[in-house]
């Protein structure tokens, strides 16, 4: 299994996240962007997710829920630039930091050997990324990479 690289450099407002799969750019794309499939692949292990809505789409939107029995956690955003297997840009918003939102940017980048998914988090200040990190954005990055290159193994 491919490796996730997690970066986030310090005094810096970003997080890079970078993984390759053994699938194509499309192949990819359909299974990140397919509503019906969003809660098979992203967020931790071992919580339940609830997909009220995964409108991939310039202009749509999404909402879920991540439940455990310490509570629930909604998250939130807007579709900016939808390239089909190519791009995504979108907002990300955790509903238990109102008004903290980041920008990500997904690409899509063909390789020799499948697609290299590369992620770039530009968050509102340093103290909002670190904040971030601490509440174990890393093992759900990490967990939601693994659990999608098992979904791609999978719907292949």
């Amino acid at each position: 299994m491919n490796a996730t690289t997690i970066n986030a450099p310090a005094d810096t407002p970003f997080v890079e996240v970078t993984r390759e799969f053994d699938a194509t750019p499309a192949q990819l794309f359909k299974v990140t962007t397919d509503p019906n499939l969003v809660a098979d692949w992203l967020g931790p292990r071992g919580l339940d997710m609830t997909v009220e809505k995964y409108d991939v789409r310039a202009g749509g939107s999404y909402r879920y829920i991540h439940k455990d029995e310490s509570g629930e956690y909604a998250f939130r955003g807007v579709f900016h630039t939808v390239e089909q297997d190519k791009l995504i840009i979108q907002t990300f918003e955790w509903e238990g930091a109102p008004g903290e939102v980041c920008l990500e940017k997904a690409t899509y980048e063909p390789t020799e050997t499948g697609v290299r998914l590369h992620q770039h988090s530009v968050f509102s200040s340093v103290e909002s990324r670190d904040a971030f990190v601490e509440y174990g954005m890393e093992t759900g990055i990490r967990d939601s990479m693994d659990r999608l290159a098992e979904l791609v193994a999978k719907e292949g």
